[in-house]
C-alpha cells in the first residue's frame, strides 16, 4: 500500500480537524474545513455517523498517520519502540514521529507541508551535522543540527518556503538560523510543545486490543 496521493482536503474534511496537509493554505480562509463548515466529502457528508468504540480509535490513528504521512509498518513498529520504553506510551510515540528527519525539516519551516519537506529530504537537499542525509525516515536526537546545502541555497521551493513561515511557527524544542539556514534540535519535544490534535490514548487502546 502506498502513501495516499488523492486530494489531501478531503482527509481534513473526513476527519472534522485540521490535518495540515498543504502548508500555509491551512492558516488561510482558503482552507476546506473553513469554506465547507466542516462538512464531510461525500453526497451524504453532512449526515451524522457515530462511530463503535473501534472505530474512534482506528479514525484516532488514521489521523496521526496521514499528518506525518507514514504507512502502517512503520507506524506500528514506532508504536512497539514506544511500548519498549519507559514513559508514557502515546507520548513516545508522538514523539518518534516529530523527530523523523521530515518533520524536523517542516518544523523548520524549510518546506511548506510535510510532504514538500519528505520530498527536499529525498532529494539530499540538508545536511545532518555536516553530513548529507536523504533518510525521511532519519531519528534526530538533541544536540543534531540540520542545515541546507551550500548548493540548495537558490532552490525556489526553500526560499519560498522560508519567506512564508519566517521562522514564526518553530516549536520550543527546536531552534533557527534563518541566515545561515540552519536549525538545531534542542531537546526531545514534549506533549505540550506538539501542536497534533489527536488523542493517543486511543491509538494505545487500538493497538491494545
Amino acid at each position: 500500500m502506498a502513501v495516499y496521493s488523492g486530494p489531501v482536503c478531503r482527509l481534513c474534511r473526513r476527519d472534522g480537524v485540521k490535518l495540515f496537509l498543504k502548508g500555509e493554505r491551512c492558516y488561510t480562509s482558503k482552507c476546506a474545513i473553513e469554506r465547507r463548515k466542516g462538512s464531510a466529502p461525500g453526497q451524504h457528508g453532512a449526515r451524522p455517523r457515530k462511530l463503535a468504540e473501534y472505530g474512534v480509535q482506528l479514525r484516532e490513528k488514521q489521523k496521526l498517520k496521514r499528518i506525518y504521512r507514514v504507512l502502517e509498518r512503520p507506524f506500528r513498529n514506532y508504536f512497539k519502540e514506544a511500548v519498549r520504553r519507559k514513559g508514557v506510551t502515546g507520548e513516545l510515540l508522538i514523539q518518534q514521529l516529530e523527530l523523523r528527519m521530515d518533520n524536523v525539516a517542516y518544523r523548520l519551516g524549510f518546506g511548506l507541508s510535510r510532504r514538500q519537506a519528505r520530498q527536499l529530504v529525498n532529494h539530499g537537499h540538508f545536511l545532518v551535522n555536516g553530513r548529507k542525509v536523504n533518510v525521511p525516515s532519519y531519528q534526530m536526537r538533541p544536540g543534531d543540527t540540520v542545515a541546507v546545502l551550500e548548493s540548495s541555497r537558490q532552490a525556489g521551493a526553500i526560499v519560498q518556503a522560508l519567506q512564508s513561515t519566517g521562522g514564526r511557527r518553530v516549536p520550543e524544542w527546536l531552534t533557527l538560523d534563518l541566515g545561515a539556514m540552519s536549525g538545531r534540535v534542542v531537546s526531545v519535544p514534549t506533549r505540550e510543545q506538539v501542536d497534533t490534535q489527536v488523542n493517543e490514548a486511543l491509538i494505545v487502546e487500538f493497538y491494545s486490543r
